[in-house]
């Protein structure tokens, strides 16, 4: 397949055959699609692209007050220069903010509680209803690729029950013309999957079976998703955690981009295991993830 399917979200959760079937293609061959006519609401996704762009030009002190190391990249502020692809030297020109689920007594004490930011009126507010939103959505979609498995729909249920996802808000910084256009290098993402918002402002690319990289160019408000390393890890390799990047083009002119990936994991004491090989001793989700943030230098 050398396009991203784009599939009509409510075709995916009442099952319909075809809508299943293309999302089966693209799951087992370079693990991407797109999903259009879905619920989110546009107001929202306005709201918190504008509450990212107002934190994010914030100087560098204020910001480096939501960067607490022990957090361990979590949740709160990143700065540029810091993560780091699998196999690269080079970091990413990327600074972010982590932003996960309202947490109280009944999670998982692994699982990070939120930062407030002061700075910026109702960044929270706005975070928590895109969080909640996302969750429901990638709910709906795990239970689809669960079918496409031959498993139940309820399958994942428990284990994204209380889970540890984030929302990830992301400032690639202005490129100075000739300089290096790899705003984030070749990787694959962690998790079960990833739901993006904002794609169509360009720049994503995928590596498809054949070598080539796929510029990713989904129709305005869909929402671009992918498989992630957990969902490859059960499924021993029938899924695909395929890699891609971002690009600077030199075409688009020296600005700034923002995107907002929302990734679904599990709880952490969640057992990866094969769902094919009874034997397989499977890792707790918990440790499978700190073993990658360490790989990609977020401490």
């Amino acid at each position: 397949m050398s396009l991203i399917p784009e599939i009509p979200f409510s075709s995916i959760i009442n099952n319909n055959d075809k809508s299943i079937d293309i999302l089966k293609k693209a799951l087992t061959s370079h693990g991407f699609f797109s999903i259009t006519g879905h619920s989110l609401s546009n107001d929202l996704v306005d709201h918190c692209y504008k509450s990212s762009q107002e934190f994010f030009k914030l100087n560098i002190e204020t910001k480096l007050q939501y960067h607490d190391k022990k957090l361990k990249g979590a949740r709160g502020y990143t700065p540029n220069g810091i993560e780091t692809a699998l196999g690269e030297n080079i970091p990413d020109q990327k600074e972010f903010w982590h932003h996960g689920p309202i947490v109280d007594d009944s999670f998982d004490q692994r699982v990070s509680k939120n930062l407030f930011i002061n700075e910026v009126e109702d960044f929270n507010k706005n975070y928590d209803n895109l969080f909640n939103e996302l969750n429901q959505i990638g709910s709906q979609l795990l239970s689809a690729i669960a079918l496409t498995l031959n498993l139940d729909s309820n399958y994942f249920n428990n284990w994204i029950k209380k889970g540890n996802s984030l929302l990830r808000s992301i400032h690639y910084p202005a490129v100075l013309s000739g300089n290096n256009q790899y705003r984030a290098r070749a990787h694959e993402d962690i998790n079960l999957i990833t739901l993006l918002i904002g794609a169509e402002e360009g720049g994503l690319e995928i590596l498809n079976n054949d070598g080539r990289w796929i510029k990713v160019n989904p129709s305005s408000n869909a929402i671009v998703c992918n498989i992630g390393d957990m969902l490859q890890l059960i499924t021993d390799n029938k899924l695909k955690s395929t890699t891609h990047r971002v690009m600077n083009y030199e075409n688009h002119g020296n600005k700034s981009r923002y995107s907002i990936p929302f990734f679904l994991h599990p709880s952490p004491n969640t057992l990866l295991k094969s769902i094919y090989d009874h034997a397989d001793e499977g890792v707790l989700a918990h440790d499978f993830l700190e073993e990658r943030l360490k790989a990609i230098k977020l401490y």
